[in-house]
C-alpha cells in the first residue's frame, strides 16, 4: 500500500488517555488545529484515577471528580489523619470535561512517530508542528514497578472498612497475611461515588513488580481480618507498570513525550495523571511562544526534583514490611509542606530535600537507615520467588 500524506496542522497527538485527551483539548483551546490518534478513540479508560484536590488545575470542571474525602487515613504504627482533600475522578466526567469536537480524531495505531509525522498501519502519514507522544510506558520487564490488584465491594459490605467520605491511602497494618521475610505491600482503599468501594493491595518499587495471584491473596486477608466475606463475582482491576521512567532530554529531534511516557509518573507514588492535567498548559504555552515543550516543562528543579524522587524509590524497593511502617511513619509525621514536596510539588526541592533527610533521620531503629540509602540489603528482593516459600531477607 502507498504512503499517503494527510494535511498539516499544529498539533498532532499520539494516544489518548487522559494526558493525552487534556493535551489535545487545551490546544484546541488555546487555538490551534490538532489531530489525535488511538486505537479505540472512544473507549472508557479502564484504570481508577485519583489524585488530591489542590493537584487539579482550575480549568477542570467540577464534574470531573466521582468523590471527596475530606481527610484520607494513613496507618503506619499508628493512625495518621491527612488534613488535605483527596478525590477519586470520574472517568466519563473527566472525559466530558475535556472534549475533542474540533478536533481530527482518527482511530488508527501508529506504527512510526516523528518529530512531525506519524505513520499509521494503514499506510496515511499525518504531519503536524509538533507532534505529542503520549501513548503510556513501555513494557515493564525487570524494571522497578507499580503494582496493584484492586477488588470492587459494595459499599455496604466494605463498611466495616471503609464508610462514605472515608479512605485509606495506606493501610500497613498487619492484616495481609504476609510474613516478615516476604515483600512488602500496602492497602488502598477509597470510595467510588457510584455506590462501591475499591480494596486495592499494592507494592511499590520492587524490580518487576509483585505477581496478581499475590496481591489478590493479600487483599482477601485484609477483608476477612475486617469480617469481610465477597462472593467472588466482584470485578476487579489490575496495575502494573513501571515507576522509573525518565524526564526527556531538551532538544530531543524525536516525538515530544508526555505524560507518563514523559517522566510524569511519580516514582514514589505511581501517580501521573493530575500532574499531567496540571502541565497541559505549560506545554502548549511553550509551544505558542516557539520554545521547547520539554525545556518547559522540565526545568533545572523539576529535573532536581525527579532525581531526589528516584533515590525514594530506590529505598522504597529494598525494606522489609517493619521497615516501611517506621520509614512511612516519620514522613507522615513532617509538615503539610514537606509531605507535598515529596507527594505533589514539582519543583520544590528544598522542602523535598529536607523531607528526605529527616525522613531517614527519624526512621529508627539506627541500623535501618542503611537499608534506606542503599548501603546495606541493596538487592534484598531481587529475583524473589513468590511461588516458593519465604526466603531469608538478607538478600545483598
Amino acid at each position: 500500500m502507498g504512503v499517503s500524506a494527510v494535511r498539516e496542522v499544529d498539533v498532532c497527538v499520539v494516544g489518548l488517555g487522559p494526558a493525552g485527551r487534556a493535551l489535545a483539548h487545551r490546544a484546541l483551546r488555546a487555538g490551534l488545529s490538532v489531530t489525535a490518534i488511538d486505537p479505540r478513540p472512544d473507549r472508557l479508560w479502564p484504570p481508577t484515577f485519583s489524585c488530591w484536590v489542590d493537584e487539579l488545575p482550575d480549568w477542570l470542571p467540577s464534574g470531573a471528580i466521582a468523590t471527596t474525602i475530606p481527610a484520607p487515613t494513613v496507618w503506619t504504627k499508628t493512625e495518621h489523619r491527612i488534613d488535605r482533600p483527596y478525590c477519586v475522578l470520574s472517568k466519563p466526567g473527566l472525559r466530558a470535561a475535556l472534549p475533542l469536537d474540533d478536533a481530527t480524531v482518527i482511530a488508527g495505531r501508529a506504527t512510526r512517530v516523528d518529530a512531525h509525522e506519524v505513520e499509521l498501519t494503514d499506510g496515511a502519514v499525518h504531519t503536524a508542528a509538533a507532534v505529542f507522544d503520549t501513548r503510556g510506558l513501555p513494557t515493564l520487564g525487570r524494571r522497578r514497578a507499580a503494582s496493584a490488584h484492586g477488588i470492587f465491594v459494595a459499599a455496604e459490605t466494605a463498611a466495616p472498612m471503609v464508610s462514605d467520605g472515608e479512605g485509606l491511602l495506606l493501610d500497613w497494618r498487619p492484616e495481609n497475611g504476609a510474613g516478615p521475610d516476604e515483600p512488602p505491600s500496602f492497602l488502598y482503599a477509597v470510595p467510588l461515588g457510584d455506590g462501591t468501594v475499591i480494596f486495592e493491595e499494592t507494592s511499590l518499587g520492587l524490580r518487576g513488580g509483585m505477581p496478581q495471584h499475590e496481591l489478590r491473596k493479600r487483599t482477601l486477608n485484609r477483608l476477612a481480618a475486617h469480617g469481610i466475606r465477597l462472593t467472588g463475582v466482584e470485578p476487579s482491576e489490575a496495575a502494573h507498570y513501571p515507576l522509573d521512567q525518565p524526564p526527556p532530554r531538551k532538544g530531543e529531534a524525536g516525538a515530544i513525550p508526555f505524560g507518563s511516557r514523559g517522566g510524569m509518573m511519580h516514582p514514589c507514588t505511581g501517580y501521573s495523571v493530575a500532574d499531567s492535567l496540571a502541565l497541559a498548559d505549560t506545554a502548549i504555552a511553550a509551544l505558542r511562544q516557539g520554545r521547547d515543550p520539554i525545556a518547559a516543562l522540565w526545568p533545572r528543579r523539576a529535573r532536581l526534583v525527579y532525581w531526589m524522587r528516584m533515590r525514594g524509590l530506590y529505598g522504597l524497593g529494598r525494606l522489609t514490611t517493619e521497615q516501611s511502617i517506621a520509614m512511612f511513619d516519620a514522613f507522615f509525621s513532617a509538615s503539610p509542606r514537606r509531605q507535598r514536596a515529596l507527594l505533589s510539588a514539582h519543583d520544590d526541592y528544598t522542602a523535598l530535600g529536607a523531607v528526605l533527610f529527616n525522613t531517614v533521620a527519624r526512621t529508627w531503629p539506627f541500623r535501618w537507615r542503611y537499608d534506606l540509602v542503599g548501603w546495606t540489603n541493596r538487592n534484598r528482593w531481587l529475583d524473589y520467588d513468590f511461588d516458593q516459600a519465604p526466603v531469608s531477607a538478607a538478600r545483598r
